[in-house]
């Protein structure tokens, strides 16, 4: 079937499914959505639902005028709203709808990738629909059906884009529990392997495939190779929902490493941001045995997990992705938090205990996600601890060699 007729297929015009922001119906603080800005995760000055996280997108490789086009026709749209206060909670597949637009973006970058010659040029036309895609689906929440349908073209243009970059991608199946769980390993253009080998643990509001960037500027360049995997109940690891034993998933893909040919399982580490900090860190302390270091970027592993007024102070969006992931999509905030507070590695009796893996921890300043202690915390419980600074401003140029260290150390290591 062409990528055409999947499209066509796909999106039919609709009204009655639910919009994005009402998923999730927990009961909300009282104080409502307040403005913030957080360098790994965008900002929202009130009213949106969604983060908007240009400094991410754009290192993806999109253009900065086409994101901000996109926003604007969904803020000009009048068509109905779930919440007035909002400009992205139009109602229904139809103009102003937050995925019909990303997805009306994916497909013109699709159709020039389509009737594109040059399969180099192309491969770069699919990768930007798969980005422009994966917005669409942004973020990412158990039963939005318009957003799912997203991610399947999101997956589709990635992988028709592979195949024409110079990099290998190949998807791997592990079986787990009675189910299959398709991960997708990367591999440098140069050299041959087996490659020493990075695990990435992505956030809760990413697909695999939002990583290309991570693997073609950093570890390629390295002469690493790159697996990820969807994180729970999210893409490929749908079936799958986050649990206390956050790195579940991933500890069984890491203890497959050792029969994939392409990876010298002597040399393999992990880099997790965000929520993707927890599973990494934990690995750390499950499989010291088969990890060579473990990185993190903006960790979320005990603050924001136990401390109610700094998630009262999170946008409502990130909150709900913590609740539909663990399965609390229909439950008071309080009820959550106390959930909430089980995921946390400090209380699961791991941070704060010698851990043997060498770990680098870097951090923001002033991130409302993440403070300076979350990642003091984890440098401090290595036996080989490396404590990274990112400062505030130049947001994307300390982005970048902060990735750029965090690179260097994992491949030393």
């Amino acid at each position: 079937m062409s990528s055409r007729n999947l499209s066509e297929i796909l999106f039919k015009p609709s009204f009655k499914l639910p919009e994005t922001s009402t998923l999730v119906t927990r009961a909300r603080h009282p104080s409502g959505q307040k403005p913030m800005l957080a360098p790994l995760d965008g900002a929202n000055p009130g009213n949106w639902y969604r983060m908007i996280n240009r400094l991410l997108w754009i290192w993806r490789g999109l253009d900065a005028w086409e994101i901000e086009e996109t926003l604007a026709r969904i803020a000009a749209s009048k068509a109905e709203r779930t919440d007035d206060r909002l400009l992205d909670t139009v109602i229904g597949y139809r103009p102003g709808n937050w995925i019909y637009e990303w997805s009306h973006q994916g497909m013109t970058w699709q159709q020039k990738a389509m009737d594109e010659p040059q399969p180099e040029v192309s491969g770069e036309q699919w990768l930007k629909a798969a980005n422009f895609y994966s917005i669409a689906a942004y973020p990412h929440l158990p039963g939005d059906q318009l957003a799912e349908q997203a991610e399947t073209l999101a997956n589709r243009a990635w992988e028709e884009a592979a195949s024409r970059l110079s990099y290998q991608l190949k998807a791997l199946t592990f079986p787990i529990g009675g189910g299959t769980l398709t991960g997708f390993l990367h591999l440098p253009s140069e050299g041959k392997g087996p490659f020493p080998t990075v695990l990435v643990c992505g956030g809760l509001d990413m697909l695999q495939n939002d990583t290309y960037r991570l693997f073609h500027d950093y570890f390629a360049p390295a002469g690493m190779a790159m697996l990820t995997i969807d994180m729970p109940s999210i893409g490929f690891s749908s079936k799958w929902k986050l649990s206390q034993d956050s790195s579940f998933l991933h500890q069984q893909v890491l203890k497959s490493m050792a029969n994939i040919p392409w990876i010298d399982s002597r040399r393999v580490t992990a880099f997790g941001f965000r929520f993707g900090a927890n599973i990494a860190v934990r690995l750390a302390y499950l499989e010291s045995q088969r990890l060579s270091g473990v990185a993190c970027l903006g960790p979320v592993v005990h603050a924001l997990l136990t401390d109610p007024a700094r998630q009262d102070r999170v946008p409502g969006m990130y909150m709900d992705v913590l609740a539909s992931r663990i399965g609390m999509a229909n439950v008071s905030d309080s009820a959550l938090k106390v959930e909430l507070s089980r995921y946390s590695l400090k209380t699961q009796g791991l941070l704060g205990r010698r851990c043997p893996t060498p770990m680098l921890a870097g951090y923001w300043e002033n991130d409302p996600f993440s403070p300076k202690e979350e990642a003091t915390l984890i440098v401090s419980s290595s036996s080989s601890g490396t404590l990274l600074t990112v400062k505030s401003a130049p947001v994307y140029q300390n982005f970048h060699h902060a990735l750029l260290n965090i690179r260097d150390w994992l491949k030393k290591n």
